[in-house]
């Protein structure tokens, strides 16, 4: 038995035998009402060593779901990305990303329809550049934009930095489907960028994978709703251990219905990248 829970025990084993030598200079219903106390006391002390996270442990939490997100090292994945708006054809993306865990660095590539070959996003010097290579110019983008034209953002491929982004309350745990889940609402740190001030997360208590996302305006209103449908583990070189990756997402625009994105990862690369590789020269060597 854990040592806070024998605690508790012993807490109202002593209140109930104290009950028993005084009983009879009380009367009954002082005596039920007293030992009702005692019993709510040895619960609201278990719920309290059971119950919400402190502010250390939800930072750790935090921390974990980054680690399990991130390669600490370089990392490059193959994505298929299937997009639907309503009253459109479905459309069909292939992509590549790649980052860079160092210096931070990250970029995105695509390699189909054919009206998007070429295209892609790169985050140099804390800034994000678009390149269309039709007209052959960069182009300056914000962390809310969407990804080409699908409904992901840039921090849907990139490192997660949950921990560096944001405060964690807990909202206890829920049923969600066949897991049980610890809730937590994330509100941005002061002077931080993010792409939504306001995100909700579903964890897996068992695994602590990440089963669903929800993000929100500064008003309160849902933005957009993902779900982790497969996770995936393989081993990493530079970390020396495994790493987790979401094999299969799926996004829900929550303002224009109907709209979502489904992002597949077909492959994943651990192995270094050339040292060159996140320049400007070289992502406009590979859309031509």
């Amino acid at each position: 038995m854990p040592s806070f829970l024998f605690a508790s025990w012993q807490l109202l084993a002593r209140l109930l035998c104290a009950l028993c030598m005084h009983a009879r200079a009380l009367s009954r219903a002082s005596v039920a009402a007293l030992a009702t106390c005692a019993f709510f006391a040895f619960v609201a002390m278990s719920g309290k060593a059971h119950g919400a996270p402190d502010k250390a442990q939800l930072v750790q939490l935090l921390k974990l779901l980054d680690e399990r997100l991130n390669s600490q090292g370089d990392y490059q994945a193959e994505l298929y990305i299937n997009t639907k708006e309503s009253g459109k054809e479905p459309t069909t993306f292939g992509a590549f990303v790649f980052r860079r865990a160092a210096d931070q660095r990250f970029m995105l590539l695509f390699t189909h329809p054919k009206n998007f070959q070429g295209q892609g996003y790169l985050r140099a010097d804390r800034n994000l550049w678009f390149y269309d290579p039709s007209v052959g110019r960069w182009e300056r983008k914000t962390e809310r934009e969407r990804i080409g034209g699908t409904n992901s953002r840039r921090s849907d491929f990139d490192e997660a930095r949950l921990a560096d982004e944001y405060d964690a309350t807990d909202d206890g745990e829920e049923t969600l489907g066949a897991y049980t889940a610890q809730v937590l609402t994330l509100r941005g740190k002061p002077d931080v960028d993010v792409a939504f001030p306001v995100v909700k997360l579903w964890v897996d208590s068992k695994t602590k994978n990440l089963l669903k996302r929800q993000e929100f305006a500064l008003s309160g209103r849902l933005l957009r709703t993902a779900y982790f449908a497969k996770w995936k583990r393989i081993y990493s070189e530079s970390k020396k251990g495994d790493v987790w990756y979401p094999e299969e997402s799926h996004y829900f625009d929550e303002i224009e219905k109907g709209d979502s994105t489904l992002v597949l990862v077909k492959s994943v690369d651990l192995r270094p990248l050339e040292a060159n590789l996140f320049t400007k020269a070289w992502f406009e060597s590979k859309s031509r």
